[in-house]
Formats: C-alpha cells, sequence, structure tokens
C-alpha cells in the first residue's frame, strides 16, 4: 500500500498546509510519497525533517520582514520575494531556522518537488534525494512566482514555479504507484478560476519564455481537469481532499497575521479527515 499526499502551494496561503502537516507530526503519521508544488514544497521539506512548527514562523513572522518581500528583496536579489533569503540564509546551517538536513534525507518519505522549465514550459520533478547539503534550489525554483520574481536558476537552468505546468499533480501520484491519495488544496474546493486570470503575467514572459507564458495561460484549466480527477477519485474512496471551507480575500501574498494564523488552525482540524482515511 502506498499512502501519497500532494500538496498543490499558493503562496502564504499554503500556512493552511503547514496546519494539515503540523497535525499530522502530532499524530505520528509519516506517508510513503509526497508531491509539493510552490510553497507546498517547502511544507514537505519541513515534514520530511519532522520540524514541526517550523513552516509557521516563515508565514506568520517572516513575511513580515522587509528582506522577505518588497522593494529591499527586490534591491537585494532582483525579484520581489527573495527565494535566497528565505531558503538559504534563513534555512541553510547557521542560518535563523535552519532546515535539519540530516533528518531531511534520512525521511524515508519520497518527496519530489514540481517546478517547471523556463524554456520548455514543462514540468520538472525533483527528487529531494538529490538535494545537497545547504542548497535548496529545487525549492526555490518551485516557489519561483512569474512576474513576481525572475526565473530561478538550478545546474545552468532556469525553473519557474511548478504551479505553471502542473498545478495539481494528481496523474504523477499515480505514476509513483499511489493507492491512497491525499491533496491538500488552499482555497475551497468550489472556488471559480478564470480561464484568463494569469493573461497579463503570460504576455509579460511571452517575449523571452513563450513556452512557460503557454503553460501559464492554461496552468487554471489544468488545475481544474486535475482537481474532477481527484473528486472521482474520492466519490471512489481512493482519495481524499481536505481544503479550507472559506479563505476571506486572502491573496497569494497575504501577510494578514490574524487571517494566516486562522487558516492555520483550520488546517490543523481540517486534517483529522486524514486520521480516519488512511486509518
Amino acid at each position: 500500500m502506498n499512502n501519497s499526499i500532494i500538496d498543490v502551494g499558493g503562496g502564504t496561503r499554503d500556512i493552511y498546509g503547514a496546519g494539515v502537516f503540523d497535525r499530522l507530526m502530532d499524530e505520528g503519521i509519516v506517508f510513503d510519497t509526497m508531491i509539493g508544488v510552490s510553497a507546498g514544497a517547502a511544507n514537505g521539506a519541513s515534514y520530511c525533517a519532522s520540524q514541526r512548527g517550523r513552516n509557521y514562523v516563515f508565514y506568520t513572522e517572516y513575511v513580515q520582514r522587509k528582506e522577505y518581500l518588497g522593494p529591499v528583496a527586490f534591491r537585494n536579489s532582483g525579484s520581489l520575494l527573495d527565494l535566497d533569503y528565505i531558503y538559504g540564509a534563513l534555512s541553510n546551517e547557521g542560518g535563523e531556522y535552519p532546515l535539519d538536513y540530516d533528518s531531511y534525507i534520512a525521511s524515508p518519505m519520497r518527496l519530489f518537488i514540481v517546478a517547471t522549465d523556463a524554456q520548455t514550459g514543462k514540468p520538472v520533478y525533483f527528487d529531494k534525494n538529490d538535494t545537497p547539503r545547504n542548497s535548496y534550489d529545487f525549492v526555490k525554483a518551485s516557489s519561483c512566482l512569474p512576474v513576481v520574481c525572475r526565473p530561478y536558476k538550478v545546474d545552468g537552468r532556469e525553473y519557474y514555479d511548478g504551479g505553471l505546468s502542473d498545478p495539481l499533480p494528481f496523474e504523477k501520484a499515480k505514476e509513483l504507484g499511489s493507492d491512497k491519495l491525499v491533496v491538500v488544496l488552499t482555497k475551497p474546493v468550489g472556488t471559480a478560476l478564470s480561464p484568463t486570470r494569469n493573461n497579463l503575467a503570460a504576455k509579460a514572459l511571452r517575449k523571452k519564455y513563450p513556452a512557460a507564458a503557454a503553460s501559464l495561460e492554461i496552468s487554471n484549466e489544468r488545475y481544474c481537469h486535475s482537481l474532477k480527477k481527484a473528486l472521482a477519485a474520492q466519490d471512489e474512496g481512493r482519495c481524499l481532499i481536505v481544503a479550507p471551507d472559506d479563505i476571506g480575500d486572502m491573496g497569494t501574498l497575504s501577510k494578514d497575521k490574524d487571517a494566516l494564523d486562522a487558516l492555520y488552525k483550520k488546517g490543523y482540524a481540517d486534517a483529522e479527515k486524514i486520521v480516519g482515511f488512511l486509518g
């Protein structure tokens, strides 16, 4: 039996996922396989390392810092979201809240981190076991929001957020042999996604990265297609979708501490469904 979990990310809204994984750690639940997209990759890293509460601090405290997000981050990194500060300066050994690399690598859970190749527009699935010490470039690549960030280079290739090419990797989970699958969303299941919502961002990418722009334009369509498959699998008892019932007006980079804390608590409470599903 292969129990798998997907975290689709969603910027700071994925504090909901952080609540889910903290509850799983409290319950002593370790999945066989996890696929993390964007912020979901960061949640997956802390979950692999068994560092309960770590991501909560990033979502509620560090995000308020000028070095993390905004004009100062742009001056330091060339991107409005400084990925090297978040997943480098803060997360490396000697950083303010380092990832426990030894525990991360030693975890029996397989973690695959989704990024989008900026030149081809296709998904790339990085294996956490290939992560060098003090080099969390896979997570940086997966979290590289288009327009907000310039593409992130790993081994000479440029990458954008995994959500462009595989926003809900249901088929990848099947390919990896998933028998029971949990999908963690950061929006209510019934949220209507505009097919043209990403067109402006895609237009900004098109001249230099036409394939990535094309992927971005149909990312919402891909998400909805995969969600339909997950809902059908849920009806058959093979999948469980865990999602907040309401997120208010929270955006991808919300910094409202009260709203973030409330969403974290929702995730922690909603994770009780997973205990029953796996049991």
